[in-house]
Parts: structure tokens; sequence; C-alpha cells
């Protein structure tokens, strides 16, 4: 398939366009390139022959419509987004205006295209959004493909405003679309200002690992490389109108993820303390939510799909990953924001 990748050059996006030209796949990326974006992540596919990139920002209609004319895409995967929790309690109007806005422009230069071409049943819209739109969970159950929208930050509002546009063009105007909602992801090439690439990075120089309260919020965590085989298995073999819940089936509290890549380092790369001395619970962000938990037997049962990894392999990869590539992380450094504390409801005050 030739596949339009919307956001290719961030976390989750440069997995998806390194897995989907090794399974034989054409990709156009199309980013704007924001903070977060990071070029560099696919620098080993840049001059691949199947690849092509264009900085473009998905609220430009008129070069939405140019793309989608010289390219022609079978298909598209719609990974662009804003996605720091944090950043969007400082700052929400960005997320509205990528993840609401820019999801609105791409879906009707998407059904333009699909309309010109003469409403193919091959073609899928695929929108992929987030476990977070559901809300957060007790201490039992999980989230399914029929759990109820509860967004409790402007980040999760946003996410869940794109996936309601979504399934609201499918049902109007018969665009073929599916839809996954994905639990937290971890892994190579995360920027810098999530918890996990947080904690290497700053236990490599020896500073605090904050921990948000207590740090007994629980997430279900999945490695990013075993999530973008699952898109890609959905993309290509998903009927039109499904929606999926993928899962990495490990859950864990953001005080173990912390104390478990502390004794990952503990065994690489010893230092004079135990890094986990260096763990420092700093205040709570605003509407935290409690646990996040996802059940994947739909996408398990249907299309084979289920994680290759246990969270401890995925975590030691991760780790290894970081220190073998200080060169990609330690310019990320120097971006606005990372480092600094966000998320504290107080920014513009």
């Amino acid at each position: 398939m030739k596949i339009l990748v919307t956001g290719g050059a961030g976390f989750i996006g440069s997995a998806v366009v390194k897995i989907a030209l090794d399974q034989g796949h054409s990709i156009i990326n199309v980013d704007v390139l924001t903070y977060a974006a990071c070029i560099e992540s696919l620098a080993d596919v840049a001059d691949h022959p199947s690849y092509a990139f264009a900085q473009v920002d998905i609220c430009d209609r008129p070069a939405l419509d140019r793309i989608f004319a010289d390219h022609q895409p079978d298909a598209v995967m719609h990974l662009a987004a804003e996605s720091h929790v944090d950043r969007s309690i400082d700052g929400p109007a960005a997320f509205v205006e990528t993840n609401v806005l820019g999801t609105f422009h791409l879906l009707e230069a998407s059904r333009t295209y699909w309309l010109g071409k003469g409403k193919p049943d091959s073609f899928r819209f695929h929108h992929i959004s987030t476990d977070e739109v559901f809300g957060s969970l007790g201490e039992t159950g999980k989230f399914d493909e029929d759990t109820r929208y509860d967004p409790r930050s402007p980040y999760s509002a946003s996410k869940a405003g794109s996936d309601h546009l979504v399934r609201a063009w499918g049902e109007t105007y018969g665009l073929p679309i599916v839809l996954t909602n994905c639990s937290n992801n971890y892994g190579p090439r995360q920027f810098p200002e999530k918890l996990i690439p947080v904690t290497i990075l700053n236990a490599l120089a020896g500073k605090p690992l904050p921990i948000y309260g207590a740090g007994l919020n629980v997430r279900d965590w999945l490695y990013v490389e075993d999530h973008a085989t699952a898109l890609l298995e959905v993309l290509t073999r998903a009927d039109a109108g499904a929606t999926y819940a993928i899962g990495g089936e490990a859950e864990a509290r953001n005080i173990d993820i912390v104390k478990m890549i502390c004794a990952i380092l503990d065994e690489r790369r010893p230092a004079a303390q135990p890094y986990a001395d260096l763990i420092t619970h700093v205040e709570d962000r605003p509407g935290h939510d409690q646990r996040y938990a996802i059940d994947p037997s739909r996408i398990r049962d249907e299309l084979g799909w289920k994680p290759s990894l246990e969270l401890k392999e995925g975590l030691a990869k991760t780790v290894d990953w970081y220190l073998a590539n200080e060169d990609w992380w330690r310019p990320l450094q120097e971006r606005q924001g990372v480092g600094e504390r966000l998320g504290t409801g107080t920014a513009g005050k």
C-alpha cells in the first residue's frame, strides 16, 4: 500500500514508518516538525526509494490537497497530535487546534480525495487515538471498545473530540474509517519529557527523578514497535468502521516503573550510589488519572495480534537504546520546556 502517515517524525509515527517500509509499503510522511518531532529518527530511511517527506501542517488544507493529488495514497494513518498532558494543562489552545481542527482538515482532504477516486472500498482513514479519552479507572476493570468516553484533561478532551469527528465522517459521509485507542507507549526515540525517558536521562545525569504524588498511578505499558505492528495489522486487515483497543497487558505503578529502570541502570552503568536514591516526590498534576488498563481481546481474537515483549524485557531494551544513542537525545534536551516542571496549571497567571 501507499500510506500517507501524519506525524511520522514523532515517537510512534517514526516506528510506524520504519516497520511499514520493512513490510514493503510506500510512505508519504507529513509532519510540521513541532518541538517534539525528530526527523533524525528517520535518518536511516531518508533515502529509501519508497519514502517521501513533506513538512506540512495538517491545518493547511491547500497543502494537504496538493499532497493527496501528488502522491495518490491508498490509506491515511493519522498520528499527528499534540500529546503531552502537562503541556495541555499549561497551553490548551495548541491541542484544540492540532488535534481537533487538524483532524477536521485532514478528514475533509481525505474525503474530497476519496470522492474524486470514485469512493473505493479499499481506502482507509486510520485514526490513532489514546485510552486517555476513557478517563480514569478504579482498582478493577479495563477499558475496551465499548467504554464510555470521560476525558479529564485538555489533551484527552481534544483527542476525544477528534475520535468523534472521525466516527461522524464514517457514519455521515461513508468515509472508510478505522480507529484505535492505545495504552501508554514506551521504547526507543521517545521525546525526553515523558516518564520513562525522563527517568533514564535524569538518572544518567545524577538529577532528581521526579514522581508525581505518591507514584501510585497505574498505566498499561505498550512497547512502541509492538504498537506499530498492531496499527499496520488494523490498517491492512480491519473492516471499515472497526475500532480496536490496543494494550500491552503490562500494568505497573509509576513508582515501580521508575524503580525498575533504576535497577536496570544499576546493572548497566553503576554509579556511586543506587539510582533509586534520586527518586523525589513532587506535587501531583491537576486531574491526574489514577489508573488505565486495556482489554485487547478483540484485536487478539479478530486479527491475531498480541504484544511480543514483557515489560521488563521492553524496559531493558529501552534503557540500552538510550545508553547507546546519546547523539540522538542530547540535542533534544535543549528544546523549549524539556527538563522544566510543566502542567501545574499556573502558566500565564
